[in-house]
């Protein structure tokens, strides 16, 4: 029978395209059933029709199915993917605009800082059902493929309560981090070896290595005298400069998990580089996500007239999914770097954590190999954040809103911003906020609408913008730039291709 797979959250247009186009290039999944699944119907449909022309003009079996009964497209599904975010665009903007307000700048929102635990909070009961559907109708030892954020979060979810589903998460920032290595080196990235082991986005290239010469000792001059990396990788630069390792994460990804580069709004602007949004642009993600979106709505037809995606090995992306797959059916070894239950691997970290290591895949199924202790420093920042995760992992899960603030507590730079009160008062308000996206705090929230609505509210930035946010581009705007618009709506990756640094 033919292998098949199901797509959740299919209307991400980025990455559930890709992927279909990925795993087509493997002569062995010419026949793959693909089930699409949305709650967005509209989305679902665009995105179907796109594929459906895809795998027609390649002359291949492939079938490719949509509905919005999501237990419908898992009944017998071998593989799941799902590439949701629970609250959409709008859950995302309360996640970044009500921590401005008490001081909280983030560029991205979607790992740790406040936006990260909300995002966990609303996505990991979601997953947690797609888990129980799973291991209900789809096939026996069905791989759940995770991408969606908060990743070391919502694996750590699934791996603990999901229903005993295979799970595993993926990422594609060790593969970035890599390139950079290898440019600022001057070398071919084929001819640069690396481990690279912690947890998700924060994540360290602990060995760097070129035909068997180590040379993370070379890695901050070459990066210091990078012409471009110099100037859009600061934040970056100067964890490697105190740590002595480089970080697979962004600048902007980064400067928002630890403590010290946005900690005062005045100094913000010294750390990154608004050339592109992932080098540190307050609410950069969310702003390209929605200017991303709109394109794509607005711009179907022109997709639909545009030739379809050839398929072949040579146009194959560099995400793990179709690799994973590939090694699991056929036997084909692939080494890559997967998000798991630690279990010993990183020796200095909790053993029930997530961590993302090296493995290898293949008929046997992932062997993850021991990496020991990371370096006391690396493993310093990433235990304060793995405590972060545990909290907030704990609180979606049980709906318990003690446990949500102490993990707002405990988030680095929460805490380096807002005092105890401020704290509570802004997972109030988050809690409000996103009320539809979380029925398991309903009698949380209502506490907490009675406390707004009958105590003294502490003072807060209303309004503030942040301290490096950019206009939101129109429909209107972005026609200045066709082929820029539809490249940011069809990447899954929003900043693979980053422009020059201003």
């Amino acid at each position: 029978m033919a292998i098949k797979v199901t797509i959740i959250g299919a209307g991400s247009i980025g990455f559930t395209r890709a992927q279909v186009r990925d795993l087509l290039c493997v002569p062995e999944f010419a026949d793959m059933e693909f089930a699409l699944t949305d709650i967005n119907e509209r989305n679902l449909d665009m995105v179907y029709q796109l594929c459906k022309r895809d795998i027609e003009a390649s002359g291949l079996p492939a079938k490719v199915t949509a509905t919005i009964n999501r237990r419908e497209a898992l009944q017998g599904a071998n593989y799941v993917y799902s590439f949701v975010r629970v609250g959409g665009l709008e859950g995302f903007q309360t996640d970044i605009d009500i921590p401005l307000q008490y001081g909280v700048d983030q560029c991205v929102g979607d790992t740790l800082a406040p936006g990260g635990i909300m995002y966990a909070q609303r996505t990991i009961p979601v997953l947690l059902e797609f888990c129980k559907d799973i291991s209900e109708v789809a096939a026996p030892g069905c791989l759940f493929i995770n991408h969606s954020n908060p990743m070391a979060m919502n694996t750590w979810a699934c791996s603990k309560y999901g229903y005993g589903v295979r799970f595993v998460g993926l990422c594609h920032g060790v593969e970035g981090g890599h390139w950079q290595i290898a440019q600022a080196l001057g070398l071919p990235v084929n001819e640069v070896d690396i481990v690279c082991a912690g947890i998700n986005h924060q994540t360290w290239y602990i060995s760097v290595k070129h035909k068997g010469q180590d040379m993370t000792p070379k890695l901050l001059e070459a990066f210091e005298r990078h012409p471009e990396f110099s100037k859009t990788e600061k934040v970056r630069i100067d964890m490697m400069r105190r740590f002595g390792y480089y970080s697979t994460e962004s600048n902007g990804h980064l400067s928002e998990y630890v403590p010290w580069y946005r900690k005062r709004l005045e100094e913000i602007p010294q750390w990154i580089d608004l050339g592109s949004w992932i080098n540190g642009e307050t609410g950069g993600y969310l702003r390209v996500c929605v200017e991303g979106r709109n394109w794509f709505e607005h711009d179907f037809p022109n997709w639909m007239a545009a030739p379809p995606l050839p398929i072949g090995p040579e146009h194959r992306g560099h995400e793990h999914g179709s690799y994973i797959i590939e090694a699991l059916e056929t036997g084909r070894v692939y080494r890559g770097h997967f998000n798991v239950v630690n279990r010993g691997s990183i020796t200095n970290l909790p053993p029930d954590c997530i961590v993302e290591v090296p493995g290898f895949v293949d008929t046997h199924g992932f062997n993850i190999p021991v990496i020991g202790d990371l370096p006391l420093g690396p493993a310093a920042v990433c235990n304060a954040s793995v405590s972060v995760q545990r909290l907030a992992v704990e609180a979606a899960v049980h709906g318990d809103d003690f446990l949500l603030r102490q993990a707002m507590m405990m988030d680095p730079l929460t805490g380096a911003v807002c005092n105890p009160p401020e704290i509570w008062q802004m997972v109030d308000d988050l809690l409000i906020a996103q009320e539809q996206w979380l029925p398991q705090y309903a009698d949380a929230i209502a506490a907490a609408k009675q406390r707004r609505a009958t105590g003294k509210r502490l003072p807060t930035r209303e309004g503030y913008k942040g301290a490096a946010r950019l206009h939101t581009k129109s429909v209107a705007e972005m026609e200045a730039d066709r082929e820029a618009a539809r490249k940011l709506a069809a990447e899954a990756d929003k900043a693979k291709e980053r422009p020059a640094a201003q």
